[in-house]
């Protein structure tokens, strides 16, 4: 991949675990954060595009949800209810920041459409034109089997190709791809870099996955390879802290990259 230094345009995809308490509310200190950092990464002169879960998680609190919903209805009704409570709270953080965003509700099956897809090219690299910060979330009020299962792993795959981004990150709970269940085995080892995936690599995606949101590592394996098959890099990185995306600029994160040759696929 391109050394960091040289890297111009990056699609950060966030999850509802980074974004949330374990109780399942919003946790503003690390949106706060977030915000921040990604200020900072555009303030530097790169194109920064977010790719935002947390819509159902911000609607369930919204509506005062006991529990989070389990009927496909009422998650819909509470991302609905929670994509304008999210963005209302990323305005906020971002404005303290000097920065203006926008929002975008997608489909990962939008490429499947010409016109849809130009589209939204279009609409994207307007707003980066502008020095808007663009944020992506699935249109959860009416897609399903995203919402039941992709937690925006493959959308920010989609995203970072619509965008003909240098660099894909995904911000998770766990610090990357290990060779086995971290949290069932200590000494599981981190794999720091990953250029073919084969079925020893599906067999520790199955094994190792995330502990909240929807996503687990088997979708963030599908995005690596659909960004690889772009000539897009991916990097997985605990977003605990969201000020690793310092360290991943400067290359001194803890991490698993994704560095794919084209022609791979799963």
């Amino acid at each position: 991949m391109k050394e960091m230094k040289d890297v111009r345009r990056i699609v950060v995809k966030v999850g509802s675990s980074t974004l949330t308490h374990p109780q399942g509310g919003l946790h503003f200190q690390k949106i706060d954060q977030l915000a921040m950092a990604l200020s900072d990464i555009k303030n530097s002169g790169k194109d920064v595009i977010l790719v935002s879960s947390g819509a159902v998680s911000a609607g369930v609190a919204k509506l005062q949800m006991r529990h989070r919903p389990t009927l496909m209805k009422e998650k819909q009704a509470a991302a609905s209810v929670g994509q304008s409570e999210l963005m209302f709270i990323y305005d906020k953080f971002f404005s303290q920041y000097g920065q203006t965003i926008a929002q975008l509700l997608l489909t990962k099956t939008i490429t499947h459409n010409e016109t849809l897809r130009m589209n939204a090219v279009n609409t994207l690299e307007t707003l980066l034109s502008y020095g808007v910060i663009p944020i992506v979330n699935e249109n959860d009020s009416v897609a399903t089997d995203e919402i039941a299962y992709g937690d925006n792993d493959t959308l920010s795959a989609v995203t970072a190709y619509l965008t003909n981004a240098d660099l894909l990150i995904l911000l998770s709970d766990i610090d990357g791809l290990y060779d086995d269940n971290p949290t069932l085995h200590p000494n599981a080892k981190l794999i720091p870099v990953v250029n073919h995936i084969s079925e020893e690599i599906q067999a520790m995606a199955k094994g190792a996955g995330s502990k909240h949101g929807t996503g687990g590592m088997v979708t963030k394996l599908y995005a690596a390879q659909y960004a690889g098959e772009h000539g897009i890099p991916m990097i997985i990185a605990n977003g605990n802290q969201p000020s690793i995306l310092y360290h991943i600029l400067k290359n001194t994160y803890r991490g698993t990259l994704f560095d794919l040759k084209k022609e791979e696929n799963l």
